[in-house]
């Protein structure tokens, strides 16, 4: 019998970078998936076959684990859900295939955690109480806390609850956002990123400047800066320190603001989501400095061609943007980004989550 286990994409609308700093994000999981087939093989191996990679692995299920590589994904999370009692029985043949791009900025590494981690707590039972929040925070533990990584818990949280959320990982407080923002166009710019680096560097920062000011002001919260303290800070901190945390008050406040607007019972006021998204976007691009120039190019020809605002998505130093416009000029605003460069550009709708079958 064939069991087919399935987990979305994701974009980060808000909060790029915040989630590690235990700040929250607004993201939604989109309709581009991490796909695995899988068939009893009468053997004791995991079969997998990487179609997309023309790739083969093989793990066997009485492996000991002891010694991971990083980025070693299956064997990863292989590793933690036997911490809690999911021991495979049996092999399987498992065809994995993709239509999100790689290290591009759309959490394809936790779509493949979760996609897998859901096939073997379901066929093979955990010690657990199977639920999205316990698939999340068990990819969450593969991915980050197995590799000692500097992620937060966005990728594992949204992909696996699906929707559009908002997620404080301070207290994982989840809310699922009920009004629709739609028509957002992904461009993929084809520029591989390294992500674990990148996130290492500017989490470094970010917690260095964070920890200055509190050793100064012991008291200090981010959460209830006063944006009139903030020249005391910058004076503290200095010219290396400061973007950092300049970054990390102001998306804290432009997240808040878009909360706001996005749990509102109205229709959607696009053009000030739009505003917000860029805002958001210049201070990765001029505090984190995490764009390239045809990441630039692509955001500002989509603003040029209509949409309502664009950012970067990820860790940055490459992958991809999304642009949020009108369904009237989506081809428009594709057309345009791939004029800029970009490798490939289509329109995403938001999906419900992880399914299996």
């Amino acid at each position: 019998m064939e069991i087919k286990s399935n987990a979305p994409a994701r974009i980060c609308l808000f909060g790029d970078h915040q989630d590690y700093l235990n700040l929250p994000v607004i993201a939604c999981a989109i309709n581009r998936f991490m796909k695995i087939k899988a068939k009893p093989n009468n053997s004791k191996i995991f079969k997998i076959f990487k179609t997309d990679l023309n790739e083969i692995d093989q793990i066997s299920i009485n492996d000991s684990l002891k010694i991971v590589k990083k980025e070693d994904y299956f064997r990863l999370a292989l590793k933690v859900v036997k911490k809690y009692g999911c021991n495979p029985t049996e092999g399987y043949d498992l065809h994995i295939s993709s239509d999100i791009p790689i290290k591009a900025g759309l959490s394809s590494s936790s779509s493949l955690v979760i996609a897998w981690i859901q096939f073997l707590v379901s066929t093979f039972k955990i010690d657990l109480e199977i639920s999205p929040l316990i698939i999340a925070k068990l990819a969450f533990e593969a991915e980050v806390i197995e590799q000692g990584s500097s992620g937060g818990k966005m990728d594992q949280y949204t992909i696996c609850n699906g929707n559009m959320i908002y997620l404080d990982p301070s207290d994982d407080n989840i809310q699922i956002l009920k009004n629709p923002i739609n028509t957002l166009i992904v461009g993929d710019s084809g520029e591989s990123k390294d992500t674990l680096g990148m996130l290492a560097f500017l989490k470094k920062k970010s917690w260095e400047s964070i920890n200055k000011v509190k050793s100064r002001f012991p008291e200090f919260n981010i959460k209830k800066v006063d944006l009139k303290d903030l020249n005391l800070y910058y004076d503290l901190l200095g010219g290396n320190l400061s973007p950092f945390f300049e970054a990390a008050v102001m998306n804290y406040k432009i997240t808040q603001k878009a909360l706001n607007e996005l749990s509102k019972n109205k229709i959607l006021n696009k053009k000030y989501i739009g505003r917000l998204i860029t805002e958001h976007h210049l201070l990765l691009k001029n505090n984190l400095k995490i764009t390239t120039e045809k990441i630039d190019s692509m955001i500002e020809s989509s603003i040029e061609s209509g949409a309502y605002g664009a950012k970067i998505i990820g860790s940055g130093g490459g992958g991809c943007i999304v642009a949020l416009a009108d369904k009237n000029n989506a081809n428009k605003i594709i057309t345009k980004m791939k004029n800029a460069g970009a490798k490939d550009a289509f329109e995403v709708e938001i999906s419900k989550g992880p399914s299996i079958s």
